[in-house]
C-alpha cells in the first residue's frame, strides 16, 4: 500500500492532478486575479465615465456657444432691419429741409394753388419718411439745453432773463430714427 500512495504521489506531481491543497492555492490565486480584474475593469469604468462626463461637458458648451450665437445674430438682424434706411433718409433730409423753406417762402407770395400743391407734395414725402421710421426731435424756443438731444452752434446774448442757458432759435430741426438720433437739431442758445 505505501508503494501505491507513492506511486500515486508521483504520478499527482507528474501530471499535476488537483489535490486538496492544489485546489485551494489555484481558488486563492483565483480570487487575486479577478481581484485584480475587477480592479482593471472599475478603473476602465471611471475611465469612461470620466470621458463621458467631458464629452458631455463639452456638448453643453457648445450648446451654450450656439445658442449665444443665434441670439446674437437674431438682435443684429432685427437692428439692422431698424436701421436699413437710415442712410436713404438722411439723404432725403436735406430734401425736406428744403421743402421746409420753400413752404416758408411761397406763403408770402399770393399764389395760393402754388402754395397748395407745395404743401401737398411737402406732406405726402413727410408722410412716407413718418411711415418708415424717421421722426422729429422735438426741440423749440425757450427750452433747456440739453446735450444729449442737440447741438449748439452758438451762443448770443439772451434777449430776455428767461431765456439765458435756453434754445433762443433752432437753425435745423433733428431728426431720429426710432430711438437713434441721426441727426441732432442745430440751435443758438442764450448767454
Amino acid at each position: 500500500m505505501s508503494t501505491d500512495k507513492k506511486d500515486k504521489e508521483i504520478l499527482e506531481n507528474d501530471i499535476n492532478l488537483p489535490t486538496e491543497e492544489n485546489t485551494k492555492e489555484e481558488n486563492t490565486t483565483d480570487k487575486d486575479s479577478s481581484g485584480f480584474e475587477n480592479a482593471e475593469e472599475l478603473s476602465v469604468e471611471q475611465q469612461l465615465e470620466a470621458d463621458l462626463a467631458n464629452e458631455k461637458d463639452k456638448h453643453l458648451r457648445l450648446f451654450a456657444e450656439f445658442e449665444n450665437y443665434k441670439r446674437r445674430t437674431t438682435k443684429e438682424r432685427i437692428e439692422l432691419f431698424k436701421t436699413a434706411n437710415q442712410e436713404v433718409l438722411q439723404a432725403m433730409l436735406p430734401v425736406l429741409d428744403d421743402f421746409d423753406r420753400a413752404l416758408t417762402e411761397i406763403s408770402k407770395s399770393e399764389d395760393k394753388a402754388l402754395l397748395l400743391g407745395v404743401e401737398l407734395i411737402h406732406e405726402k414725402l413727410k408722410s412716407t419718411l413718418v411711415s418708415k421710421g424717421l421722426e422729429e426731435v422735438e426741440v423749440r424756443k425757450g427750452d433747456t439745453f440739453n446735450a444729449d438731444f442737440a447741438e449748439a452752434i452758438t451762443q448770443i446774448p439772451a434777449p430776455t432773463e428767461n431765456l439765458k442757458g435756453k434754445i433762443v432759435d433752432v437753425l435745423e430741426k433733428g431728426y431720429k430714427l426710432g430711438d437713434k438720433i441721426i441727426r441732432f437739431p442745430k440751435v443758438v442758445l442764450g448767454n
